[in-house]
């Protein structure tokens, strides 16, 4: 098959063509943009490049007429679409990097599936869309009509935009709600990089919510290994389905939670990195931030009917292989 991987320079990205088959063709986009380190997404793709079956281009997918340009020479079977302008709290400091990437660039690669159709796009949601919900765990059931945050508003647009799509032009799509994705050559701006970082400057961190929050933290593998599995595995539709099937509909559309299923206190998670990198970290206690939610917890049943797999590595495995590699990469 021909693949296209947009945010092929990105952390799920890089992984998940690192373990595609060798047996497909892969087509990788990403613009290479300085929301975080550079040099972190370069090394990325130099990781990629002894791949004879992978194809790097530098491209925004906001860029309409390069994305419609891209889709009509190389008719791609399959779509995964994990580009976009990730951050929570950078969205509320530049919220219309989130329209250009998240909704443009959204609406770009769904045009190129409607003019040149894919057997199966598949594309990152995230489990920011559950918002202010407080019945845990989450599920693909549940309402999702609160965000509280634009970066989480405009993951539930992909979705809603997914379903318009798939129900006007029978574009089968799959939407992957993630769940706190972590493992090495992850995101400098997310908690467990950012946390690492300053332990071993020795530097405070910023524990929010005095520390009473829990992520359903959720290991790179595990999540692509759910990726794989789940492109043969292409919505069709269903004539018989009723309202309270949220996550599915008469259009050939699917949602599924990608989560552990465990929550993590975040002092356990702290002291998890405290263990394996040898060093007490020094803290300082802060309110909530705005934007933020106190906890994450995955639902994934439905994941494990369809694909029999449900992520599984533990917080103490995953931390452990993710210090490991911290410590080699930055030569410590």
């Amino acid at each position: 098959m021909k693949i296209l991987v947009t945010g092929a320079a990105g952390f799920i990205g890089s992984r998940l063509i690192e373990l595609l088959d060798d047996k497909n063709e892969i087509v990788g986009i990403d613009n290479l943009n300085d929301y975080y380190d550079t040099s972190l997404k370069i090394a990325r793709l130099n990781k990629l490049n002894p791949k004879n079956n992978f194809r790097f281009l530098k491209m925004n997918l906001a860029d309409k007429d390069s994305m419609l340009n891209l889709f009509s020479k190389e008719n791609f079977d399959i779509v995964i679409h994990l580009g976009a302008q990730a951050g929570v709290r950078y969205s509320i400091e530049n919220p219309y990097a989130y329209i250009d990437s998240n909704i443009m660039g959204m609406m770009n690669i769904l045009e190129g599936a409607r003019n040149n159709p894919v057997q199966h796009l598949i594309y990152a949601s995230s489990s920011s869309v559950y918002g202010g919900n407080e019945k845990v765990p989450f599920s693909t059931e549940d309402s999702v009509d609160h965000p509280v945050s634009l970066y989480a508003a405009t993951k539930k647009s992909n979705e809603l935009m997914a379903h318009t799509y798939s129900n006007l032009f029978d574009i089968p799509t799959t939407g992957l709600r993630f769940f706190t994705v972590y493992g090495p050559f992850g995101r400098p701006d997310m908690a467990y990089f950012s946390f690492t970082n300053k332990i071993v400057k020795g530097e405070t961190i910023e524990v929010f919510n005095n520390g009473d929050m829990m992520r359903d933290f959720t290991y790179i593998d595990d999540v692509v290994e759910a990726i794989i599995r789940l492109i043969p595995e292409i919505p069709q539709r269903n004539p018989n389905w009723t309202e309270k099937d949220v996550s599915e509909s008469w259009a050939p559309y699917r949602l599924f939670n990608i989560g552990n299923s465990t929550p993590v206190k975040l002092l356990d998670f702290i002291e998890t990195i405290e263990k394996h990198l040898g060093i007490k970290a020094k803290k300082v206690f802060k309110p909530m931030q705005p934007g933020d939610v106190q906890k994450t917890f995955a639902d994934v049943a439905d994941l494990e009917r369809v694909i029999n797999f449900k992520p599984t590595t533990t917080i103490d495995s995953g931390i452990k292989k993710f210090v490991n590699w911290y410590k080699d990469y930055y030569q410590i």
